[in-house]
């Protein structure tokens, strides 16, 4: 086989050679030493000392990688007719390694669910990915998926560079329990594709992740606020201890915060300026418009409520959470239901 023409190859190889030429002269040295009537000098053995300079005078490496210890002993084979065995113990390598054929491996079939899974869920990125994979019985590691998303160009592309900003300090939150002890709500706006602008109230349970709801118009106002959240009061029989939400002019109304007196609801205000108080829903508008709003071109807004509800019923039932294990929503709601009946 052909070697690297690289002069770290060729020191390694120097090296080797003049070892094979010093076992030939070793038997007629002490003959030479004997005729001139002086001791022959003691010579080094063993293997050269890794960092000795090339012939080109550069500081070399020692060969590591088994494919340049491969190289190396054929070339030995091939120059000076030595045995396997012996090429093999003057490079360092097993022989296994000498015999050993790589079988490759067809991954067409892994390479193209891969591809359709990323056509259909244009904004999802590699371990999600893998999370559907291993949901359809795909027994692939991660490292192998990873690899084939990488070869196939699947990789996502940032929307806005991030900042780099300090962390900021946020205020002590009640610590989790139970599904329904924490919303957030807040709103993201878009536009139709006449340029007719549209909001969403989003509302997730800070809890389970699950997005309780989203409603869309164009006008909104905090008695729409106020008939969204009874909605969902009638629907699940039951209202929150808090609510997250931020200073906007819809959730400081005068509706709203009769709505929650009434009702034994905490109204939890963030900070001006500070959308880190309310991380969950942040994050929830985030996934929401990367995914949804950003994906689709809404015609109408019956069309923008069609395509965002089916979204919001595959977020919840379909879509792999992080935070959740990669569990959905729906299943971690699930999952909280069955231990509190457990316990009751």
């Amino acid at each position: 086989g052909g070697l690297p023409e690289d002069g770290h190859q060729r020191g390694h190889l120097l090296q080797l050679e003049e070892e094979v030429r010093r076992a030939g002269r070793a038997r007629t040295a002490p003959a030479e030493a004997a005729g001139r009537g002086k001791p022959a000098p003691q010579t080094a053995r063993g293997r050269p000392e890794p960092g000795q300079a090339d012939a080109a005078g550069r500081t070399q490496k020692k060969v590591l990688r088994p494919v340049q210890r491969r190289h190396a002993a054929q070339h030995l084979i091939d120059a000076y007719r030595l045995s396997t065995r012996r090429a093999c113990q003057l490079v360092s390598l097993q022989r296994s390694s000498w015999y050993y054929q790589p079988h490759g491996r067809d991954d067409s079939a892994l390479r193209q669910r891969l591809r359709e899974l990323a056509q259909v869920r244009v904004r999802y990125g590699c371990q999600r990915l893998f999370t559907l994979l291993r949901r359809e019985g795909w027994s692939d590691n991660h490292k192998r998926v990873h690899r084939l998303y990488c070869l196939e160009g699947l990789h996502l592309r940032s929307k806005r560079p991030k900042r780099n900003r300090a962390a900021a300090h946020r205020l002590e939150r009640v610590d989790l329990q139970r599904p329904h002890q924490s919303w957030s709500m807040d709103f993201v706006a878009d536009q139709l594709f006449d340029g007719r602008k549209i909001r969403a109230l989003t509302i997730v349970d800070n809890y389970s992740r699950q997005c309780l709801a989203i409603h869309v118009g164009q006008s909104l106002k905090g008695d729409d606020v106020v008939a969204v959240v009874s909605r969902l009061q009638q629907t699940l029989a039951i209202v929150p201890e808090r609510i997250q939400v931020d200073n906007g002019s819809e959730f400081i109304s005068k509706a709203l915060d009769k709505w929650a007196y009434e009702q034994q609801v905490t109204l939890d205000f963030s900070r001006p300026g500070k959308p880190t108080d309310n991380p969950y829903i942040e994050s929830f508008n985030g996934s929401f418009r990367d995914e949804c709003l950003n994906v689709h071109w809404f015609l109408s807004l019956a069309d923008a409520q069609e395509k965002i509800e089916q979204w919001r019923q595959e977020y919840n039932g379909f879509r792999p959470h992080s935070s959740l294990q990669n569990l959905t929503p729906d299943q971690a709601m699930a999952a909280a239901a069955t231990v509190e009946l457990q316990t009751a």
